[in-house]
């Protein structure tokens, strides 16, 4: 009978503690992504498919992406990062004259910004303006960063994009 009563006592025990832990806070560890940080995934994803050669996948990847900056955009307007993803996402789906008003805008607010200069550089590239892509890579010369030899090389021929 004892053992009985400490058995329903410990499971009793047990359960409060789980509805208690379910419904108390964690100290804000837990945190609901947002758009944007949705949409850096898509486009994390996007860019292996795009290795591998899955360039449909990839694509919707991109269009995912580009519908959720487009949300953060409107919630957070004019902040370089996503505007500089916006300007990428609209690039890598064809669209080359609304990719680069994006980055545009983007440097407007942050002329520095790594990615921006290395992805309208590529975007020059991709649209025959190398004197502006040379522009870019100038930005990029002092930045002692990977972005600076990527451009570069694209810049030279030396390595092949698919913009």
């Amino acid at each position: 009978m004892i053992k009985k009563i400490f058995i329903s006592l410990f499971f009793l025990l047990t359960m409060m503690s789980g509805v208690y832990a379910a419904g108390s806070s964690d100290s804000g560890t837990t945190k609901v992504k947002s758009n944007y940080d949705k949409a850096v995934s898509f486009i994390k994803t996007a860019k292996n498919l795009e290795k591998k050669g899955k360039v449909k996948k990839a694509n919707k990847n991109y269009k995912k992406a580009q519908k959720l900056l487009i949300k953060s955009n409107k919630d957070k307007p004019n902040e370089a990062d996503t505007l500089n993803y916006l300007g990428f996402t609209t690039r890598k789906l064809g669209d080359y004259e609304n990719g680069e008003k994006y980055y545009l805008k983007g440097l407007a607010i942050n002329p520095d910004h790594i990615g921006i200069n290395e992805y309208l550089g590529e975007l020059y590239v991709a649209t025959n303006r190398n004197n502006l892509a040379l522009e870019r890579l100038e930005v990029l010369k002092g930045c002692n960063c990977e972005e600076y030899n990527e451009l570069k090389a694209i810049i030279e021929g030396k390595k092949t994009s698919k913009y």
